[in-house]
Parts: C-alpha cells; structure tokens; sequence
C-alpha cells in the first residue's frame, strides 16, 4: 500500500465540513453573504399546530442547535454588521408541510426545499409535501449554521432535494452482542443526522433470542444471554416511537430456517434433531420443516411481530441454510419422499420458505417481507413482491453486480449491501471504497427500486456509535 505524508496515494485527505449539507443536495445554491441567527430570538413559525412529529421536531432542533448558547448574553453584533457580506438577521424561519402522515414507510416524499433568500431579509423557508421532507430539510438547515460566538452564520442559500434511493439503511446486529435501548437510540440520532430512513433490526440469530414474545415467553428466558440482555414489548415501543419522529422505518429481521439454535431451548420441538450413525447426536439444526406443528407456531409468532412493529416488510432471513442436519434425519427423508423431492434439499428449503411467506402474507396486516439473496439463488419460487436482499461478495463488484442483474431482470425488487460492511477492521484510509460503490452501477432492471443500508453487525467491538464517521 502506497503512503504519502499518512494519507494513501491518490486520496486526498479529509477535514470535517462548516456549513455544508450532508449528504450533498440535489441543487443546491449558495453564496458568500450571510444572516446572523440569535438563538435568542429565533423562531420556527410551523404552517400547522396539529401534526405531532412536526412539534416534536422543531423542540428537538431548536434544543439541539441552541442548547448552549440560548439565555446567553446576546452578541452585540458589531463585528457581522460593519462586513459588507451581512445580509441581516434571520429571526423566523416559516415551516410549511402539506401532509402530515402517522408512520415513515416505503414510498414516503422526503423532498423539501430551503429558500433564505437576500430579498426576504429576516424570514427564511423550509417547505415539503409531507412531514418527512421537512424532517430532512430541518436536518439540513441545522447543518448550515456557523458558530459566531453566542450566535450563529448562515449564508444566503436555496436548496430543492430528495433523495437518490427510497430505501437507506443501517442494519444493527443485537443478538450477538445485545446493544442497550440508550445505545439503540444514539444510532438512531446518527442516522437522521445522515438522512438514513431505515433501522434494520437484526434481533435474533443463533447466539441469542433477545426479543420478548409474550405469547411465546420461553424464547428469550431460555434463548437470552441473560434476563437484563432481553427488550421487552415496551423497549420495542419505545424504540419503534422514537424512529417514528426521526422519520425512521424499523425493518425486524427474524431469520429463518437458520440461525435459529437460541430458538430452540423455547419452543421443543421446532429445530431439527441431527443424528449420527442412525442415532440423535444431540444436535440441532435449523427449523423442522416437517413438522406441521412449527408453521402453527411461526403464525403465532409473526401475528405478534408484525402487531408489535407498524412497518409493512418484515424481514425473514433465509441465508446460510445448512442441509447436513435435514440430510441425517429419517423423518426428513421420509417426509421428502412422500413430497416426491428426495434427495433436493434446496426443494425441501422452498417447501418450508413458501409455508412462511403465505402464512406472513395472509396475516391481518398483510405484510411484504425480505429475504436474503440465497433464497433467490437456491431457485425458491418466491412471490415477486419479494425484496431480495444482496449482501454476498464484498470484495467482488462483479460477483454483486451480476447478481443485482439477475434480481432486478427475474423482476423482483432489490436491497443492496455487499459493498458497506462497517464492522470489518481495516487500517488506513478505508472511506473510499465505501464512496466507490454505485447501486446503479450495473445492467439496471425495471424492478431495481430501493437502495442499500450499511450493515453493523457488531462481531467485535463495543456498544458505542462513532458519531464522527458519517461526516468523515
């Protein structure tokens, strides 16, 4: 690896941003003359009193940009208003939403506008269709005041976005290593200061069952790390609410047929039993797809899930399925015979994933689902309302980007995350391969819709966000 003065060769080093918009808007036009924002007389004039997530929101940017200047001795101003680049002061800032709607979902407008313009001296804009625009837009706003002692800078500027791809994502992994509901809630902070719109919730895998079901409690009391490492139905509230007013989808992800052994302890019965030599090893493996009795269960189970969590996808997993244990069981290969598929466990896969996505689909709430990309390759006859989930092949653009191909031409809908695994250690100016990855970047299908989130799956390390990286 080539090193010139600490930085690689060919990438320039990299200071955090004043006063600039992140990630960069659509159109954005500024200039170098500036208003001067007193904190203490400053307001947000809202065009309505009746949507709560837009009173909530000027609270908590008005608390966040001013909490350690408001009740200051007010700048006299002397220094700003003798330059000729002083415009005057900014005292109100007029808020206007058309649509006010209850809960963030896949085809919501988060377009706005900003508009502080030289001829309105005194009074500048934000304005959107909905409510999520202007919670982008209020982001924005924040991110181009300049400290100015106990007051703030901001330039002349006008700005029309939206963004690039409806669905952006951060997966976090609590199952193994479970994260506090304060920590979860800080990712969340960092996330709508980035515009990310979707929390992925990797609750559950084979290490822990962290998520408290209450018509199924034995999961986590046996399937936990500990009672204290469980969310109950109200941290899950509590979590789910506070994405609400950031703008912020919660995906859940509960994987199925594997990565399930901390299920197992809960509920007797629904992995499959590994034998050796004809006889149980006492082993386990993933969901029994033979057994009737799991797909009462897992309706059950998801009836609970998709009351709990208000989002329209829930996310079924489906990766990794390993076959070594449904080959070894006798009434595996007694139950595939009587289905006239011996021998095909891929088959014997899709049996169990179409069981799953009807009985989802034909819930009271009528949800859409994920599943990651192996159920697409492994030749299940999924719905093509089914997103299918890409996250293999990071360090093979090629690899990912012919799979996106064939995703998108077999005419499904696509989530892309190979290229943005934060959790790996590297060393060194790492940022751009990030910035290389292009979602477009490939033969794009008419189904290609919604985008990539960044996985954190939390293998090592530590609960703490690095409120720094995004802006990095």
């Amino acid at each position: 690896m080539a090193v010139m003065g600490g930085v690689e060769a060919g990438f320039p080093s990299v200071t955090p941003t004043v006063g600039s918009v992140w990630p960069r808007p659509l159109a954005w036009e500024t200039r170098d003359t500036y208003y001067v924002i007193r904190p203490d007389a400053f307001k947000f004039v809202p065009s309505t009193g009746s949507c709560t997530i837009l009173t909530e929101a000027l609270k908590r940017y008005e608390s966040t940009m001013f909490n350690n200047t408001r009740g200051n001795k007010m700048s006299t101003g002397e220094e700003w208003e003798v330059k000729n680049e002083f415009r005057g002061y900014l005292d109100a800032v007029k808020v206007d939403i058309s649509i006010c709607e209850d809960h963030p979902h896949e085809n919501m407008d988060e377009s706005y506008v900003i508009e502080l313009s030289p001829s309105y001296i005194g009074n500048g804009t934000i304005a959107a269709n909905t409510v999520w625009g202007v919670l982008r837009g209020l982001e924005s706003f924040s991110q181009l005041l300049v400290p100015a002692g106990s007051s703030f800078t901001i330039n002349v500027t006008a700005i029309a976005d939206e963004p690039r791809f409806s669905y952006r994502g951060l997966m976090l992994d609590t199952a193994r290593h479970f994260l506090p509901v304060s920590k979860l809630k800080e990712n969340l902070d960092l996330m709508a200061m980035n515009k990310l719109n979707v929390f992925h919730w990797h609750l559950v895998d084979d290490q822990s069952f962290p998520y408290e079901s209450v018509a199924f409690p034995d999961l986590s009391k046996l399937g936990a790390y500990s009672s204290s490492h469980v969310y109950s139905a109200a941290d899950v509230a509590d979590i789910v609410e506070y994405a609400r007013l950031r703008g912020i989808r919660v995906l859940p992800e509960f994987d199925t047929p594997g990565h399930t052994q901390s299920w197992g302890p809960g509920q007797p019965g629904l992995l499959t039993t590994c034998y050796t030599n004809s006889t149980p090893d006492g082993t386990f493996g993933p969901i029994d797809p033979a057994n009737d009795a799991n797909y009462d269960f897992l309706k059950s189970f998801f009836t609970e899930v998709t009351q709990r969590f208000p989002d329209h996808y829930v996310h079924l997993g489906g990766d990794e399925v390993d076959f070594s244990c449904w080959k070894s069981n006798p009434n595996i290969t007694q139950f595939m015979a009587q289905h006239n598929i011996t021998g095909d466990y891929s088959k014997l896969e899709e049996v169990y994933v179409k069981k799953l996505l009807d009985i989802v689909a034909n819930l009271p709430t009528k949800n859409g689902y994920f599943v990651w990309q192996e159920v697409f390759d492994n030749g299940v006859d999924i719905a093509k309302d089914t997103v299918v989930h890409v996250w293999k092949n990071e360090n093979v653009p090629a690899a990912w980007k012919k799979e996106l191909d064939q995703v998108t031409g077999a005419g499904y809908q696509t989530v892309l995350s190979s290229c943005w695994y934060l959790n790996y250690i590297s060393y060194g100016v790492d940022w751009h391969k990030y910035y290389e990855c292009d979602p477009q970047e490939f033969n794009v299908g008419s189904y290609f819709d919604f985008g990539g989130p960044k996985l954190v799956l939390l293998k090592l390390g530590d609960a703490t966000p690095q409120g720094n990286t995004g802006n990095s």
